[in-house]
């Protein structure tokens, strides 16, 4: 039986940030966590999303767009929204555990080619990367 702790990343799409946080930190924290993503709503993700990650050497294959059904059941030691619909519309416990909010912007919602907008996935990608890492070190020490 695995030591690790399991987190649930949610957003409304399960598109971007949910699908970075879920990324980032099965590659940062991996031997310490085990992320899974899903959202309110089942769509598909960006490709700037995993060309983000793919830039820091980062797996997306395993990563598709799953909504919060596929994790009936299935305990997690934290639920952590990541965007403000999906903090107001998911269930305020999910499988016994509490949720948390810790919001992003969303970069696919500006407007402008893939070239104008990267950026904003970068900067989203780091921001995520960042607080989360931050947040995850403090509750496993």
């Amino acid at each position: 039986m695995s030591n690790k702790k399991r987190a649930l990343f949610l957003c409304t799409h399960n598109s971007c940030r949910s699908q970075m946080a879920e990324g980032l930190i099965n590659h940062d924290l991996g031997d310490r966590v085990e992320a899974f993503s899903a959202g309110t709503e089942k769509t598909r993700v960006k490709p700037l999303a995993a060309k983000v990650l793919q830039e820091l050497g980062i797996d997306t294959s395993p990563l598709y767009s799953k909504t919060l059904e596929a994790f009936d059941g299935q305990p997690f030691d934290y639920v952590i929204t990541l965007c403000g619909d999906a903090n107001e519309k998911c269930p305020l416990y999910f499988g016994g555990t509490e949720r948390i909010h810790i919001g992003f912007e969303d970069p696919s919602r500006l407007p402008g080619s893939d070239e104008e907008v990267l950026p904003e996935y970068r900067r989203v990608r780091d921001q995520i990367r960042q607080t989360l890492t931050e947040f995850f070190k403090k509750e496993l020490a």
